[in-house]
């Protein structure tokens, strides 16, 4: 009896290979900028201040100290510094 062999199979494709997916790279932390410490612009005492307003005039004779100028609020306006 002569059996029949059956023709060879073609091997099957492999997938193609994709590449390893590098790693995304840490982050590094944003460097913080520099922040100097806030000057402190002090009214100095003796200073001379006007309202364009009225008239009244204001001497400062205690400053505050605070960390910001202080704004003199003479008719709803800014007093402005009277020059000599």
């Amino acid at each position: 009896m002569a059996t029949k062999s059956k023709p060879a199979a073609k091997p099957a494709a492999k997938p193609a290979a994709k590449p390893a997916a590098k790693p995304a790279p840490k982050a590094k932390p944003a460097a913080k900028p520099a922040v100097k410490p806030a000057k402190k612009a002090v009214v100095p005492k003796g200073s001379k201040y006007t309202c364009s307003m009225c008239g009244m005039a204001v001497t400062v004779d205690t400053t505050c100290g605070c960390a910001t100028v202080c704004d003199l609020i003479c008719c709803g306006k800014q007093m402005k510094v009277k020059k000599a």
